[in-house]
């Protein structure tokens, strides 16, 4: 049990100095929160896929969550303990704390999102947000702050339950402006965001039919994922009370363009004084040694990463060709069929320059997914990996010679293919540790296998009548 005021070792290099849990801190938070009329505050974490638990307590309880913690059962969090080890606490991180502007109303909830421990005062191995950490800890000590900025893309859909497929509440394309209850819903999304502490930074109807795409401030990685977190449920608590359901799914509906999370990465200097560290003005693509080896590294991941990118059996119905989705382990500027891409910059504006890699879809976990994106990028500078050449041309109509030639290979076809890949990559086993690969691999090796045994109605479609 912890018994002062503590601040996860992992964190001091790159949170704020003010957010680190000490008592007047505490005490300001308190009594702030008391002048907004906030009576429970929800203690968040996320289980193993990302999917936030939280538990709440009253706002008289949260000094004491700080000081000593707040017990939980974690064997029956997903991928975490066993029932022979299950207790577990909870310490916030003030950093995080927010008021829930949906739930305003005579009196207010507010959301802290937790660091995971374990009876003996160590932080949990199995906390996704401390993968996370460490390995931010890890680019630290080689002098780099991660930064990144998630593109979350998703779909509006008429009703809450019930079939979704041709249910969408629209049928605008990319940057329509149209007059229908989407773009009002957008827009209190993001008041919601906002109100929660999210900047954003654009709003805008997407390619398909009901779908849509809200784009915050880049920020430093373990701030990014936990907005990344908070968008999720914000989104989806919006569209409920407007009647509407928000789905993340990467592609809910067959033929047209599904969702992604492309995420924009940079690295900047961990003491600030040296700038963006992938800038280069003088390079052809304004990129520099460690920008071209960081994606020579990715490229070399790329499908040792994929299963944690991109989770779930769906998930590898958006990576084909044909919808603006990444299959071929490539590079490029202006390309969008490759793997990743170097955004365009406005000239005298180096610290713009990013890479962007648009595999990930919004349902992986992103405490996860940036860590495997930064220790794979990372191995590319520490190894000082050759970054192959550029491929600017449309790689949907290459065929299987071409490819061969260029020596391009593609991503895993489906989730089993991926979890082979992940299960054979050694940096992502050390990146995410022992505990939670075997634990993802054993979780998501099921959901295929339930997979592989259903009757799907293209099936019937298909076959019932024939045979």
């Amino acid at each position: 049990m912890v018994q002062e005021l503590v601040r996860p070792k992992p964190a001091q290099r790159w949170l704020p100095e003010s957010a680190g849990n000490k008592s007047d801190v505490v005490a300001q938070l308190i009594a702030q929160a008391e002048k907004d009329k906030v009576r429970f505050v929800n203690l968040q974490f996320t289980d193993l896929m990302g999917i936030v638990k939280s538990v709440a307590i009253p706002l008289h309880q949260f000094e004491d969550a700080c000081i000593s913690g707040k017990w939980f059962d974690g064997s029956s969090i997903e991928g975490f303990m066993r029932i022979a080890e299950s207790d577990m606490f909870l310490v916030p991180d003030l950093s995080t704390w927010a008021i829930m502007p949906w739930e305003r109303k005579e009196e207010s909830t507010a959301r802290a999102i937790c660091w995971v421990y374990t009876p003996n005062g160590e932080l949990f191995e199995g906390d996704p947000r401390m993968v996370l950490a460490r390995s931010l800890d890890y680019a630290a000590n080689l002098g780099y702050k991660f930064n990144t900025g998630p593109e979350l893309e998703f779909f509006l859909f008429k009703d809450t339950i019930g079939d979704i497929t041709g249910a969408t509440h629209d049928s605008g394309g990319y940057f329509d402006l149209t007059g229908d209850l989407g773009a009002d819903v957008r827009k209190d999304m993001v008041d919601a965001l906002e109100g929660m502490g999210i900047k954003v930074e654009t709003s805008h109807h997407e390619v398909a039919k009901g779908q849509h795409e809200i784009d915050f401030e880049y920020a430093n990685a373990l701030s990014a994922a936990d907005n990344a977190v908070t968008f999720k449920y914000t989104l989806k608590a919006i569209a409920a009370e407007h009647g509407l359901h928000c789905t993340f799914m990467p592609k809910p509906i067959f033929g047209i363009n599904g969702s992604g999370m492309h995420t924009h990465q940079s690295f900047a200097d961990i003491n600030g004084e040296k700038g963006n560290l992938f800038a280069d003005e003088s390079d052809g693509y304004g990129l520099s040694k460690i920008a071209k080896q960081y994606i020579a590294g990715q490229l070399k991941h790329a499908r040792g990463m994929c299963a944690v990118l991109a989770p779930l059996v769906n998930s590898y119905k958006r990576l084909v060709p044909g919808y603006e989705a990444p299959v071929y382990i490539s590079w490029a500027r202006v390309n969008r069929s490759a793997l990743i891409r170097v955004p365009q910059n406005r000239p005298g504006k180096p610290g713009a320059t990013r890479i962007e890699l648009r595999c990930p879809d919004p349902a992986c976990n992103p405490y996860l997914a940036f860590a495997v994106m930064l220790r794979s990028g990372l191995e590319g500078i520490e190894n000082d990996m050759d970054v192959p050449d550029p491929v600017e041309e449309n790689l949907y109509h290459f065929d299987e010679n071409e490819l061969r030639r260029r020596n391009i290979k593609t991503l895993p076809g489906s989730l089993n293919e991926a979890l082979h890949e992940m299960e054979n990559d050694e940096l992502v086993r050390e990146t995410l540790g022992d505990h939670i690969t075997d634990r993802l691999l054993e979780a998501k090796t099921a959901e295929w296998n339930e997979f592989r045994m259903r009757v799907t109605q293209w099936e019937l479609d298909t076959y019932l009548e024939t045979y």
